[in-house]
């Protein structure tokens, strides 16, 4: 008597499909069946999130002495817990006008460039991650927008006590005003949380998530070069990254990332012909 396929056969053959699924590519589990959303509306999504945060700090304008207070408060924390001193960063990269003024660059030109072209990435390629991404960022942005209009705080090239020096107005190039208190295309005053290192923070993380590769831990080589980079031109004290790190971190807890799904209960196998012991077919 000949055995005929049952109910276990389907279940095995179906395990099978669902573990060649699993081959680095995005399937039904890692969010690949997300359709990507409209252009336009991204479009307009993603401008009005640059806008937000290109404009948004100008609000907190005319708060000049709250954030010089906010700043002594700052610089005497970091003090009391024994962080190095952002000094020893600036001193590294004066070792050599060309290196402090890539610096300055990196500040200045990398920032809006590297997120926009993750985004667009993430958006042709992985649109799950992208709209997970775009949310993360969006909740980042406007926590940080919050804070600086809550904390005005002035960076440390400006504080007379860090004994810094303003690479960007000395060396060049400079995305501020001359002015601080004048400056019409940016608060100067909102330096917690650093929106530089949280941004690139979670483009490494995005890439990392959405990416295969055994190199993508590499991603975090970005924030990690622009903390050194946001200290180092007194631009940011370390607090301001450690905020924007902790903002970030609570985003990423309120938005699930793709893939984290639960596992579908198992199949119960019915008991077939094809599962029973040979002695029974006697």
């Amino acid at each position: 008597m000949t055995p005929t396929p049952g109910p276990v056969g389907q279940g095995e053959q179906g395990e099978r499909e669902q573990s060649e699924g699993h081959d680095g590519r995005e399937g039904p589990g890692d969010g690949g069946e997300t359709a990507r959303p409209p252009l336009l509306r991204e479009l307009a999504l993603v401008t009005a999130l640059f806008l937000v945060y290109k404009f948004g700090r100008l609000f907190a304008n005319g708060h000049e002495t709250r954030a010089f207070r906010n700043a002594d408060r700052v610089w005497d924390a970091e003090r009391a817990v024994h962080l190095p001193g952002e000094g020893t960063i600036q001193q590294l990269l004066l070792h050599g006008e060309p290196l402090i003024r890539a610096a300055n660059t990196y500040y200045a030109a990398v920032h809006f460039p590297a997120t926009l072209a993750f985004l667009v990435w993430l958006y042709l390629r992985r649109p799950a991650h992208y709209v997970w991404s775009r949310r993360v960022l969006a909740l980042v942005t406007g926590a940080a927008l919050a804070l600086h209009l809550l904390m005005p705080l002035a960076p440390p090239r400006m504080l007379a006590a860090s004994g810094l020096v303003d690479t960007a107005r000395v060396y060049g190039p400079s995305v501020y005003g001359a002015t601080p208190e004048t400056d019409s295309m940016a608060n100067q005053f909102a330096a917690m949380p650093s929106l530089h290192f949280g941004w690139a923070l979670m483009v490494a993380i995005g890439l990392i998530a959405a990416t295969r590769s055994r190199w993508r831990v590499l991603w975090l080589l970005h924030p990690l070069l622009t903390l050194l980079v946001i200290v180092g031109t007194a631009n940011h004290y370390w607090f301001d990254a450690i905020a924007a790190a902790a903002i970030l971190g609570l985003a990423l807890l309120a938005v699930r990332a793709p893939g984290r799904r639960t596992a579908p209960p198992p199949v119960p196998r019915t008991l077939g012909t094809a599962s029973l012991p040979v002695g029974a077919l006697r």
